[in-house]
């Protein structure tokens, strides 16, 4: 499961750098339980879905402020980009969410382990 935060700060090469890192990321159990395998060693899905919660500040009163999430005419093509390029680095189709619908998403999260991922802090 990913949930994918979009800002305007974001670029195409934002979307490169993070799919090739989360394809890559060695976060899966080997034979002996230790978190050594990638997504594409385990052969394992993807579910993306588009969160601009992530961007949630609430260091001024008590209503989170999500001014930092890209409005749709930004977020939708980056968005769009990042599944073509989930696609091709991992050689086949991906799950998606529906980009701005109220879904409700069940997880299993088997950890627990959830790794959050900042490409401002790739350099």
């Amino acid at each position: 499961m990913i949930l994918l935060g979009i800002e305007d700060a974001d670029s195409q090469a934002d979307i490169q750098w993070l799919s090739s890192n989360i394809i890559n990321l060695r976060i899966f159990d080997d034979e002996a339980g230790v978190m050594n395998c990638s997504l594409a060693e385990t052969g394992g899905d993807i579910l993306l879905v588009s969160q601009f919660t992530l961007f949630a500040s609430t260091k001024k009163g008590n209503r989170p402020s999500y001014i930092r999430a890209s409005k749709p005419a930004i977020a939708i093509p980056l968005y769009e980009s990042m599944i073509r390029q989930l696609e091709q680095q991992l050689g086949r189709q991906i799950f998606t969410g529906v980009f701005g619908a109220d879904m409700q998403v069940d997880i299993l999260n088997d950890g627990p382990v959830t790794i959050f991922i900042d490409t401002k802090g790739k350099d």
